[in-house]
């Protein structure tokens, strides 16, 4: 192959669906920022998960106001193929955090399956702070629908937006 140009900007994508976005998920953000020369924060539909506690806009907008003093990155949204996105922006890398063993077999098989699909594309996973070891988007919508204190998983300036949405109606128990 040709020697790499040295004025190609080295550009990752982080790519969740990001429902809400989480302390942890920042921590693989920044760290991604600065490895790479630009990042791309990437809303995805997942369709595994159809039902999610916010909208696309509202996932792009708050992964937005939480990354907006890093400014290598910027936040995209896209329901097609990972694959596809990351050959359209000239994307070299996959940054994926890695919280624990169960988290490993399923990245493993999308790592292998992107690969597949777009060759010159790799994946990088990088391990969670052992602070957010235990922390996912689906802890902090269980923990407040219970109306329990998400303040140490999320970012404080989404916090209010968050709760608002989640907290359960005063003498409705969720799921009732």
């Amino acid at each position: 192959g040709k020697g790499l140009n040295h004025m190609e900007k080295r550009i990752a994508i982080c790519p969740g669906s990001f429902d809400p976005i989480t302390k942890g998920h920042l921590d693989i953000i920044r760290r991604a920022a600065n490895l790479f020369d630009e990042v791309i924060v990437l809303i995805m539909v997942n369709y595994t998960k159809t039902n999610t506690a916010f909208t696309a806009a509202e996932r792009v907008e708050m992964a937005r106001r939480v990354t907006a003093d890093i400014p290598n990155v910027r936040v995209d949204y896209y329901a097609g193929l990972l694959a596809d996105y990351a050959r359209q922006q000239g994307a070299c890398t996959l940054v994926k955090g890695l919280r624990a063993v169960t988290d490993f077999e399923y990245e493993f098989q999308m790592a292998l399956t992107n690969k597949k699909l777009y060759p010159n594309l790799e994946t990088l996973f990088l391990t969670t702070d052992i602070q957010y070891m235990y922390l996912s988007s689906s802890v902090v919508r269980q923990v407040a629908s219970f109306g329990g204190d998400i303040s140490e998983f999320v970012c404080p300036e989404l916090l209010e937006d968050i709760q608002k949405r989640l907290a359960p109606a005063p003498g409705v128990l969720p799921n009732a």
